[in-house]
């Protein structure tokens, strides 16, 4: 037997596979995907051009682009998945559930092979049909009218025609969920994506580590602690350090910095306005100061899942949502880092050091 290597706990800071997709520097504070700056692409790009940058591997010219919303648009119209997704929403109110259930079902109906019998081509198509799918999926009650992922995302998930300044506040946010280096869920995809298995199979697994309060379930939870600590957060920061919790919105694994993505999203709530969004800067301020007085040795920031449920809460996004949007958004990084690890054959499959009873004979 070949000699176990001690990693640390978590995994942190190992290097489990190399990647095109995205880079993460979380001691100088940025994020990237394929060499371009992840927050001037949610600055200036839509959802559906950085969609194609992420699993395509480039920036679509105007004519590219429209052939790929075009693409998107015709995997949505898919016309066996309407009554699937209408039978799945009629036993589920939980989003992610219906998710989870409706990949399962589209990889049913649409016969989908394991991934390490397709060629690039085929995995590409898969990676968009489930991708397109899943906000129909996450809102499956109400139509949209055709305007783009984002704004139709909108309107089925608040019932309402959005104005264009939220289409841009949520499309910003989305952009920078996409992608986010190797954590728990993306390598969930990964660790499958590397079996053969199908594209279903990648998803629904991520999706399951996702789900997890520790991953994407932070966002509604920062807003409870808005709403708990009311106008002086002081007090309530305080007892909660003191108690040994942990505040749902701060700190991260990676960065030593402020989060990039934290900072985008606090400048859109500060271009929506509002009296949410002065709540959350004088709180961040509070939470900021009482921690680097406890940990002055661990800078911890406002992370994305802050300034996220914030925006995404003037957006007009109910707050049993704000996960089913992260994974919107992470669907996209998902399948570009599956299409990616489908081209190793190498399984991932590490060992465990057994720290049991011993061996009896």
């Amino acid at each position: 037997m070949s000699e176990l290597i001690d990693v640390p706990r978590g995994l942190n800071g190992v290097v489990a596979a190399e990647t095109t997709i995205g880079d993460v520097n979380g001691e100088a504070g940025y994020f990237h995907y394929r060499g371009h700056s992840a927050v001037e692409l949610a600055r200036e790009r839509s959802f559906e051009e950085v969609w194609h940058l992420l699993v395509v591997g480039q920036l679509p010219d105007a004519g590219r682009g429209a052939a790929f919303a075009e693409r998107i648009a015709a995997a949505q119209a898919d016309p066996r998945m309407p009554e699937r997704i209408a039978a799945v929403a009629m036993h589920t109110d939980q989003p992610l559930a219906a998710l989870r259930a409706v990949w399962t079902v589209a990889a049913s109906v649409r016969r989908s092979a394991a991934l390490y019998d397709l060629d690039p081509d085929a995995r590409l198509d898969e990676a968009i049909r489930f991708a397109a799918i899943a906000p129909l999926a996450l809102a499956p009650h109400r139509g949209a009218a055709g305007a783009g992922v984002v704004a139709d995302y909108l309107e089925r998930v608040t019932g309402a025609t959005p104005d264009a300044a939220h289409v841009r506040a949520l499309s910003a946010y989305l952009i920078a969920a996409m992608d986010h280096g190797f954590n728990a869920s993306t390598f969930t995809a990964r660790v499958i994506a590397s079996t053969g298995a199908d594209m279903a199979s990648c998803l629904t697994g991520a999706l399951g580590a996702l789900s997890g309060p520790l991953h994407g379930g932070a966002p509604a939870r920062a807003l409870d602690s808005l709403d708990r600590a009311g106008d002086d957060p002081s007090a309530w920061i305080a007892g909660e350090l003191a108690a040994g919790r942990r505040l749902m919105g701060f700190g991260h694994a990676v960065y030593r910095t402020a989060d990039p993505r934290s900072e985008l999203l606090r400048g859109v709530a500060l271009d929506l306005g509002g009296p949410r969004v002065a709540q959350a800067l004088a709180f961040q301020e509070e939470a900021e100061r009482q921690l680097a007085a406890r940990h002055p040795e661990r800078p911890l920031h406002a992370n994305v899942e802050f300034y996220a449920a914030v925006v995404m809460e003037q957006c007009g996004i109910a707050r049993d949502m704000f996960t089913p949007t992260f994974a919107l958004a992470r669907t996209i990084g998902w399948t570009a880092h599956v299409l990616e690890q489908a081209r190793d054959p190498k399984i991932i499959r590490p060992s465990a050091r057994y720290v049991g009873p011993a061996f009896r004979g």
